[in-house]
């Protein structure tokens, strides 16, 4: 199996196989972890980070990793650089991306929420860069997925769970929030999930539709694999047998209107759900259910602090 190049843009447009083999590698460079057998693999190597929105662990594990495997992280601001947008002139995408292959092995790009104007813009600029850079492209978060993110936490359960996780039930569970956050993270949980052969139930308020796209792939994937898929809107049912908890807030489908992210209507209508927090009362449902969230967590409204500690991958 060569995935020499290979962009990261979705799991889903990995094979079973390829995603298999890139959470074995993880799980043996972890083991490894400062032995010589990884420590020169990124030798004299540059990674460019395009970081339109901020980030903590994002920054903070690739800059790492890149250290480690004996490279260097370049950590790049795109609104001090001279990049054509549709409101500035300067180097267009084509130009940049032909540029920077010569320079770097590989391009990360993490863009969210109020860096777009509209759902799908930050997925249509990945693709872009990856049309014409020789270096793999990866997302580091953007609008509608993040890989990175997916794949860890498989990895996480795959300690956890067991290495076979098919028939293991998860529970993507909206929680009331202050931050609006994008779809990607759920989005991702939802693809790679299914991949791997899990039940996989939504919970949601009515009103916060993901990517009817995504949602349909999800649900193709558990066909496939024989499991269930479902999406439910009671707070409470679905925790009944689960084995692992993806609570999280995420926005509703017509969070863009007008060419803007209109966060503050986003916040001030999930803060009326209140009955949608992951606590303990709720977990007790679960099979000894594991909970998973992508950091940053808003406890005391996704979940509480006595679920964030005790019953965490």
């Amino acid at each position: 199996m060569n995935l020499y190049g290979k962009d990261l843009i979705t799991t889903q447009e990995w094979s079973r196989d390829e995603l298999t083999a890139a959470l074995e590698l993880a799980e043996d460079m972890q083991k490894n972890r400062f032995s010589p057998k990884y420590s020169d693999i990124l030798a004299y190597k540059t990674f460019f980070m395009f970081f339109y929105n901020p980030s903590v662990r994002t920054r903070q594990s690739f800059e790492c990793a890149a250290t480690e495997l004996g490279g260097h992280a370049q950590y790049l601001e795109p609104g001090a650089m001279r990049l054509k947008t549709k409101k500035t002139a300067g180097e267009t995408t084509e130009d940049a991306a032909k540029v920077m292959s010569r320079y770097a092995c590989g391009i990360g790009i993490r863009i969210l929420e109020d860096k777009i104007t509209k759902y799908g813009e930050g997925d249509e600029m990945l693709r872009e860069y990856a049309r014409w850079a020789d270096i793999p492209i990866i997302s580091m978060a953007h609008d509608k997925y993040h890989p990175c993110q997916g794949l860890a936490d498989i990895m996480g359960l795959r300690k956890h769970l067991g290495k076979d996780l098919k028939g293991k039930k998860l529970l993507l569970y909206w929680g009331h929030g202050a931050l609006a956050r994008s779809w990607c993270s759920v989005q991702e949980a939802l693809l790679i999930y299914s991949r791997f052969g899990m039940d996989v139930t939504v919970a949601c308020p009515q009103g916060y539709d993901l990517d009817p796209r995504v949602v349909e792939t999800a649900r193709k994937n558990c066909g496939e694999n024989s499991q269930k898929f479902e999406i439910i809107h009671d707070p409470v049912e679905g925790y009944n047998g689960a084995h692992a908890v993806y609570s999280r807030n995420w926005m509703g489908p017509n969070a863009y209107h007008d060419g803007e992210f209109h966060k503050q209507e986003e916040i001030e209508k999930a803060m009326q759900y209140t009955d949608w927090i992951c606590d303990q009362t709720k977990m007790k449902l679960t099979d000894r259910g594991r909970y998973i969230h992508p950091m940053p967590v808003d406890r005391g409204h996704e979940v509480t602090d006595e679920v964030c500690s005790n019953n965490n991958v």
